[in-house]
Formats: C-alpha cells, structure tokens, sequence
C-alpha cells in the first residue's frame, strides 16, 4: 500500500498551525515544528523533543518528511567534499563543499540532470529528469554547514548555485529554497553570500532583476563571439549575445550589482585576440568581473586548456580596462568534484 502521508514541508506555518488547532492541541506548537524543520534542519518527528510524544506521533500519522540522504561521500587530497544525495525517490544529485583556509563554499544543484546542452560539461550529457523541490536544495545546504562545522569548525560562509543543471530553468523553486536559506526562521544566511550562475537566459535575468534579489549573479559566458559560443553552448542559438547583454544591463539597473563572467580558455576554440577583444568589449557594457576557470576534461577531446599565455593576454587586456579578473583554480578533480565534472558517477 502506498504511504499517502503529505510531505511537511511543503506547509506554511500557518498551516501547520491550523494543524494542531484541527487536533485539538495548541497552535504554538505549529510554531515549534517549523523551527525544528528549517532552523534546525531535522529528518525526524522524533527529534523534536520539546513536543510529547503523542503530538510526534500525530504528526507521524499524518505527514512525512522526504528528506535527501547522503548516499555517499568522497574526499579530494585538497579538502574538497563531494556528496551523492539520493532524493526521496532513489534519484541522485550531486553537492559539493569547497574549503579553503577562510572560508566553507556550498557548490548545489538544482536539477537532477541538465535542461541544456553546453558540450564541455559532463552534468549536460545527463538527461533531465526533474526539477528539485526547495526543500532538496535546502537539504544539500543543510547537510554541507553540518560537515562544514563537523571537519573544518565552521558554518558555511558562501553557496553557489554551480552545480548539477541550470538554476534559472528552475526559478521558482530555486527563489523558495533561497528564501528559506536565508530566513532568520531558517538557516538565517545572509543573502550576499549566494550567487547563482546562470548559462544566460535573458528573459529570466529580468524576471529575476524585477524581483530585487540581494544575492549575486554569475552568467557563463566563454565566449562574447556568436559563433564560437553557439558552438561550444548550443542552446544559446535561442538566446543571443545582445539579448543577453542587454538583460545583464537591466540586471545592474535594478540591483546596482555587477555580474561576475564565468570563462573557461580553451585552446583553438577561444583563445584568439579577437575572442580576448570580443570579451573585453562585452564587459565594457555593465560593470563586471570575470572569473578565468580552469578546464577540466570530461571525455570530450575536442576541448583542451588552453596555453598560460592565451590565458595571460585575457588577464592582462582586461586589467589594463580596469575590468576586475580572477584565475579560478579547480578544487576536487581527483573526485570528479571540479566545475563542469558533476556526473552522478557514483549512482551507477
């Protein structure tokens, strides 16, 4: 027989307050549960020990709590953690912590496999098979702080929404998980500390700048070249570049906050003066920066790093436009834990 109990947190407090009011009890203890799910991030009506025992087992009558499982962990010689979170319904994603000696960095997914086809990433070969409920990309966050302050005795002090598929083809439910992330009745993480990266969906960038977000936006980008960027990404031929420039300017319009570039230099692909121009040129429109990515292989063999000095004339012609530029070196490649190797390896 199939369980029918409701999921618990896909109630409001309200509703969970209306609950115990149903049941005869006090309405406070609405109050109680939902701290205990999104403060405290528990799995189960049996650690909400300031409720008796009987209210637990109300509670466990009526509703489940389809809570994500860690299936599996692996650790990088560098530190970095990769986790395969088995879903309520045995589908897998992947999260990753990223720590240095400062800082604890949340890389999440937001899809079970990717709605685009970008062809030097390993996660776009995957089918995609469903969108992720708030509450899953609140799991991985939830569970990624506990290992945080387990192995390196410090909360998480940044997310980015860089893992398995493309946040923005999931917006409303990414919008919700950010909500309760950031909520001081859930984990109480300042907004600023979030960016979500975006492939580059203009009509979402504006959907998004409308609502006056305070976390940041990151756009992989790769290439300021139509041609060269249809090649490499080819769902951009839906979205060209202006339509994405111009969406980037009504982003820093609305919010004032500079986007940052995600790039990867690939050799014979963008390592040219002219792509090195086209780039430079693009981020002239709307204050930027850009962050120079290092490849990491996915089986793919037409895409090869490029050479130190392409990725030396992208540092040196932005910085002489004062367009601010970073070199991003991978963490967690031995595990396949690095910017574009999430594959969910570990499900098969």
């Amino acid at each position: 027989m199939s369980d029918v109990r409701k999921d618990i947190r896909r109630r409001s407090k309200e509703e969970l307050r209306s609950f115990f009011v149903e049941h005869g009890a006090p309405a406070f203890h609405g109050n109680q549960v939902y701290e205990w799910l999104w403060q405290k991030a528990v799995t189960d009506f049996a650690q909400m020990t300031n409720l008796s025992k009987t209210h637990r087992a109300l509670l466990s009558a009526h509703f489940s709590i389809n809570h994500a499982d860690v299936a599996q962990v692996q650790k990088s010689e560098d530190g970095t953690m990769k986790n395969a979170v088995r879903l309520h319904d045995g589908k897998v994603v992947e999260s990753v912590l990223i720590p240095t000696e400062t800082r604890s960095t949340a890389c999440v997914s937001s899809q079970v496999g990717c709605s685009l086809d970008c062809s030097f990433c390993a996660t776009a070969q995957l089918k995609r098979m469903r969108n992720l409920n708030p509450d899953e990309i609140f799991d991985q966050v939830a569970t990624l702080n506990r290992q945080s302050l387990e192995h390196f005795s410090r909360p998480l002090s940044n997310i980015v929404f860089m893992g398995m598929g493309e946040p923005m083809m999931n917006y409303s439910n990414v919008i919700k998980a950010i909500e309760k992330i950031t909520s001081p009745e859930g984990m109480g993480m300042s907004p600023r500390r979030i960016t979500v990266s975006t492939s580059g969906i203009p009509k979402m960038i504006v959907k998004m700048a409308d609502e006056h977000p305070r976390f940041k936006l990151a756009v992989s980008l790769h290439s300021a070249v139509e041609d060269t960027r249809n090649n490499i990404m080819p769902f951009s031929t839906n979205f060209p570049l202006t339509d994405l420039k111009d969406s980037i300017q009504y982003w820093y319009s609305k919010t004032k906050e500079r986007v940052t570039y995600e790039y990867v230099v690939w050799k014979e692909i963008n390592d040219s003066v002219d792509e090195v121009k086209a780039l430079v040129n693009f981020c002239k429109h709307t204050p930027s920066k850009v962050n120079l990515i290092e490849y990491n292989p996915v089986g793919n063999d037409a895409f090869e790093q490029a050479d130190n000095t392409a990725i030396n004339l992208y540092v040196y012609e932005l910085s002489k436009h004062q367009i601010p530029v970073t070199i991003r070196r991978s963490r967690g490649k031995d595990i396949d834990a690095a910017c574009g190797q999430l594959a969910n390896k570990s499900s098969h």
